[in-house]
């Protein structure tokens, strides 16, 4: 089947955003609080601060994340999630609603911030 150049989709543009594996930790682990580059880099395993910083720059580009800069020395940098970030908290929510009723038992024991579900207009 050949591929037609279409407009982009919103799922397509969705995906850009929150596809990532790592992009959706960081929104999870950013949720409800400001956090330094080190703080996020311990919180998160297996990922080192090359990809780290990537996907920080993508969520910033994308209008998900802030990041403020302190000119001090050290240098000392916080991310913080915007509104339209916030907004993707409840998505989480859901997801992880959904991994506590069809997957085995979750490892992750820290609580959900902020994960109201909106009701969704019919």
């Amino acid at each position: 089947m050949k591929c037609e150049k279409k407009p982009r989709c919103n799922i397509e543009s969705i995906v850009d955003i929150i596809g990532s594996k790592w992009n959706l930790l960081i929104v999870w682990h950013l949720g409800g609080r400001v956090v330094r580059f080190t703080e996020l880099q311990h919180r998160m395993c297996g990922v080192n601060s090359k990809t780290i910083t990537k996907h920080l720059r993508d969520l910033e580009q994308h209008g998900v994340i802030t990041r403020k800069v302190y000119a001090e020395v050290p240098p000392r940098v916080e991310y913080a999630l915007t509104e339209r970030g916030e907004a993707l908290l409840p998505i989480i929510g859901s997801m992880l609603e959904w991994g506590g009723a069809h997957l085995p038992a979750a490892q992750d024991e820290r609580p959900v911030p902020n994960m109201a579900v909106a009701a969704v207009p019919e």
